[in-house]
Formats: structure tokens, sequence, C-alpha cells
């Protein structure tokens, strides 16, 4: 009887410990993004204008989807950053199709920075 009992609780113990092991090396990388005061704040500012006009976190719209323009950034420069940033705020064209990005004069180059960091932080 002590033999079966041992066996089961050892069998029980490799179950569970194994139970909620991640299954991908992307699950053990994974980080929660949405507890970075960078994401919090950028998601403030994305939510209090007029983007989800065109832009949708998965799916392209008018204009593309922000898991797409993260993919695009992942690894952008400072001065890059600050190139997004002035087309938010001047507006463009021709990167993403031939509809142009309405401009955004009343956000400031800051919060215009927050937001494409936090667009950043959406990459996959």
């Amino acid at each position: 009887m002590k033999p079966i009992f041992l066996f089961l609780a050892a069998t029980s113990l490799v179950w569970m410990a194994c139970g909620d092991a991640p299954t991908s090396s992307s699950e053990t990388n994974s980080v929660d993004v949405t507890k970075d005061p960078a994401y919090k704040t950028g998601l403030a500012l994305v939510s209090k204008s007029d983007c989800a006009t065109c832009h949708k976190v998965d799916e392209q719209m008018t204009g593309p989807s922000y898991r797409d323009i993260a993919a695009k950034y992942a690894k952008a420069t400072d001065a890059e950053v600050s190139q997004v940033a002035q087309k938010i705020i001047k507006g463009g064209g021709g990167v993403w199709g031939e509809v142009p990005m309405t401009p955004h004069p009343a956000i400031v180059e800051a919060d215009a920075v927050a937001m494409v960091e936090y667009i950043r932080l959406l990459k996959k």
C-alpha cells in the first residue's frame, strides 16, 4: 500500500509541476506590457484622440493596425520615433498606401511620442 501511495504522490507532484509550464519560448519571454507606464500613458492619449476612426489594434482599417505599425517600428531609433510622431501631428502619406494620415496639429510632440511608444509596445 505504501509504494502505491508514494507512486501516486510523486506522479501528482510531477503533474502539478509540469501543468503550468510554458509550452513555447514566446510564452517564457512574454511580459505584461499593460503594467508599463508608457502603455498606460499612451493608451490614455490614443483613447482621447480620434485614432480609432482609422486604426485598430489587430485589424487594418483606413490605416494600418497598431500591431503592423509596432512590427515596422519595433527597433526604431529615437529619431525615427520622432519622425512617426511628426506624422501624427502633421499628417502624411506614402508609407502605408495611398490614403494619407490626417494631421492632428493639436497634439504636442511629447504626447505624439508617447502615443508611438504605446503602439510599439503592442508588437507581438
